[in-house]
């Protein structure tokens, strides 16, 4: 059966960079303090970028890495929560600057997890030979809906964007398997929903500024982060064939190192098997595991055979994990 396996990949995030010390700046808080309950020392922030501009460098990138044109790619997948605009789809605004031709293009909403909702389904689409070369994009611009009096939601949040090209394979290589699952009970701790149907813009007060912004119950996310992103690593295990001892390096949604530090303590990995960058770049959402994918490729951590395991969680809720052999 045909799988999709990466031929390529590019990350691209944005030259201002906001620190902590910056941040101290603007809202109450102090370095020490997010350091010590996020990770987090610096994230890249966006001036007059939108997402399809952070979208455009990092798919470029992965098209040069794998040595493909833009001609080449039948499926487009923008995964983000920050579009430049409701429609049309910041996937059909890629491409048309990518000139594309003859392609599928389409936004997926599904937050943090949304890169791994799009590798989903262009590895399905490709295993169907409905599509033969996929471009799969998780970029953000999260500093463009964070409410900067919220100390406790605005420290985590940054801009950034990382793209990998699928290809057809018939051997071992490539996605062994993905899971993807939602629970929108809990939709309401995580959120933006001013300006939209269900607040429509024109309806919105004074009072109701606030809600153009994201909105985070982070505490009563934590636990379900946890474990939503460990069994959702078992089941993508199980569907591979593969047990945890198997992994030669997991890659998790970098959402904060007390979250990343438990999914390492659950997968029983050496700190030097779990990848993080979160320290450099804060929460990027869609963006934070093919950015971290394509830094771990080209710093030479991951090599070609190795056993990769994905996981992340988001807003819904949503949740996901694959297994790739790189």
């Amino acid at each position: 059966m045909l799988k999709g396996k990466i031929a390529g990949t590019g990350s691209y995030l944005p030259e201002k960079i906001l620190t902590n010390a910056d941040l101290e700046k603007i809202v109450d808080t102090s370095d020490e303090w997010i350091t010590e309950r996020t990770g987090i020392k610096e994230r890249h922030v966006v001036e007059n970028e939108t997402t399809s501009d952070l979208a455009l460098i990092a798919a470029e990138r992965a098209l040069e890495s794998a040595k493909m044109t833009s001609d080449d790619i039948d499926l487009i997948i923008v995964a983000t929560i920050t579009p430049d605009m409701n429609f049309p789809s910041t996937a059909c605004l890629l491409q048309d600057r990518l000139q594309t031709q003859n392609c599928m293009a389409l936004d997926v909403s599904a937050a943090c997890s949304g890169f791994i909702y799009g590798l989903h389904i262009a590895n399905s689409l490709i295993a169907t030979e409905e599509v033969h070369n996929a471009i799969i994009i998780g970029a953000e611009t999260l500093t463009t809906i964070t409410d900067y009096t919220d100390r406790n939601t605005c420290v985590l949040l940054g801009d950034g964007a990382g793209a990998v090209v699928l290809t057809p394979s018939k051997t071992d290589q490539g996605i062994l398997s993905t899971f993807c699952g939602a629970d929108g009970s809990k939709g309401e701790l995580l959120k933006r929903h001013g300006g939209l149907s269900r607040q429509p813009i024109y309806k919105l007060g004074p009072y109701d500024f606030h809600n153009v912004f994201m909105y985070m119950d982070g505490k009563a996310i934590f636990k379900s982060a946890v474990q939503r992103m460990t069994s959702s690593l078992s089941k993508a295990l199980e569907k591979a064939g593969k047990k945890l001892d198997d992994l030669d390096m997991v890659i998790p949604h970098q959402a904060n190192i007390r979250i990343i530090e438990m999914v390492r303590e659950f997968a029983k990995l050496r700190p030097d098997q779990v990848y993080v960058n979160l320290d450099r770049t804060g929460n990027t959402s869609a963006a934070t595991i093919p950015v971290a994918l394509d830094e771990a490729l080209k710093q030479g951590k991951l090599k070609k055979g190795d056993i990769l395991g994905i996981t992340a969680f988001g807003g819904g809720l949503t949740y996901g994990a694959g297994v790739i052999k790189i």
